[in-house]
């Protein structure tokens, strides 16, 4: 063996820019769909033009993920498959257990439905996570984000039926809502989910999940990040800052859980490298 390693982990992919595409096709869709459905007036298009706008930016997100993927073996279909249960698991969970354990609006509440919706997206990871190899943290980035965004694409459609029920049919209304949680999704759902899974994926042992104070650590963070997510606007509509709430104080949750991402996919890409190339060593040993 002459110790060399033919192995350029530390390289990114050659071109990782499809998640652009994926988000102007997205939004070229969206925009003529809302024109046919604006000069046609038929209302058989209108699930297909909410559909493309609620998921075109959290299936833009997972795809950003997925090209970065390159010391990852993760395939499209795990992929997939993690968007898929982590919003239909995530969203039947949610609505079953939140009229259990929430009783009216109090800053209780915020911090249930944190519990709540970080319990049953991460089922969605766990549904896929049953078939693979789950040491990397990397896998459970990929997978958390995915599973989070299916959550979030699903929970902003019936967030948009809702306004355009109660604003007695306003397609304006629906598009708002559609909008303004799209651009926000990227920075809630599936960043909290992502963090949660990398870090429960880094904890397992034998390909066995456990659950230690880490994990726990990990649950705790985001619960927290996800109530005040939603309490905080609330919070200083009433008391500073009306009509700046969601704004600013989301905006500052956002980026306190982007950074903490940040730093777990930085820490994720030097365990992978490590484990790879050790993987290396022993295979030419």
């Amino acid at each position: 063996m002459d110790g060399s390693i033919p192995f350029s982990a530390n390289e990114p992919p050659a071109k990782a820019s499809g998640w652009l595409k994926v988000f102007r096709y997205g939004i070229l869709l969206y925009a003529v769909g809302l024109i046919v459905l604006v000069l046609t007036g038929n209302p058989t298009i209108f699930p297909t033009v909410v559909l493309l706008g609620n998921f075109m930016i959290p299936v833009t997100y997972v795809a950003f993920f997925y090209e970065r993927r390159h010391l990852s073996h993760l395939t499209l279909p795990q992929t997939a498959m993690s968007f898929f249960w982590g919003g239909v698991l995530g969203i039947f969970a949610a609505a079953l257990l939140e009229p259990m354990f929430i009783q009216g609006m109090t800053i209780s509440a915020f911090f249930m439905v944190g519990f709540i919706e970080e319990f049953a997206k991460i089922l969605g990871v766990l549904v896929i996570a049953r078939r693979l190899r789950h040491d990397s943290e990397l896998n459970g980035l990929i997978l958390g984000a995915a599973a989070g965004m299916g959550f979030a694409a699903l929970e902003s459609t019936g967030y948009a039926f809702n306004a355009f029920l109660h604003s007695g049919g306003s397609l304006s209304a629906t598009v708002a809502v559609t909008l303004l949680r799209g651009f926000l999704s990227p920075v809630g759902h599936g960043t909290w989910t992502a963090i949660l899974a990398g870090v429960l994926f880094r904890e397992s042992i034998s390909g066995h999940f456990i659950l230690n104070n880490k994990v726990v650590g990990a649950y705790l963070t985001v619960v927290v990040l996800h109530a005040l997510w939603d309490l905080l606007p609330a919070l200083m509509n009433a008391l500073v800052l009306p009509g700046l709430d969601v704004f600013i104080g989301q905006t500052a949750v956002g980026a306190i859980g982007l950074f903490i991402l940040w730093r777990r996919w930085r820490e994720a890409r030097k365990l992978q490298v490590k484990r790879l190339l050790r993987e290396q060593v022993e295979e030419q040993a």
